[in-house]
């Protein structure tokens, strides 16, 4: 009788177990569902900030780049003023240095 007593037992046992499993398996659906959703809703996240990052990057850098503009535009006049008070100051040298100059060019262009 033993046996049988077992017998009964161990049938029930088989019944629970699937069952266990089967909610084991939709509580494991359920955890990768929401484990999905976080990460799309991280990387929307991430894309947002790499693209703020990139926007402000992009923003210093436009800026930067006026700076430098500005600065050698600035350079470009005091330059021009200088070479033109110069030649006012020196204009017989001023005409000796161009033409020079441009014999220097002629000879380079010959070759």
């Amino acid at each position: 009788m033993a046996t049988a007593a077992s017998g009964k037992a161990g049938k029930a046992e088989d019944k629970a177990v699937p069952a266990d499993l089967e909610a084991e398996l939709a509580q494991l659906r359920e955890d990768v569902a929401r484990l999905t959703e976080q990460l799309a809703k991280t990387g929307e996240h991430t894309m947002s900030a790499a693209r703020r990052a990139a926007t402000e990057g992009a923003e210093q850098l436009r800026v930067k780049g006026e700076e430098a503009m500005y600065a050698l535009k600035s350079n470009a006049g005091d330059i021009e003023r200088q070479v033109t008070d110069a030649v006012r100051e020196k204009p017989l040298t001023s005409l000796a240095i161009a033409a020079g100059v441009g014999f220097f060019f002629a000879l380079l262009s010959r070759r």
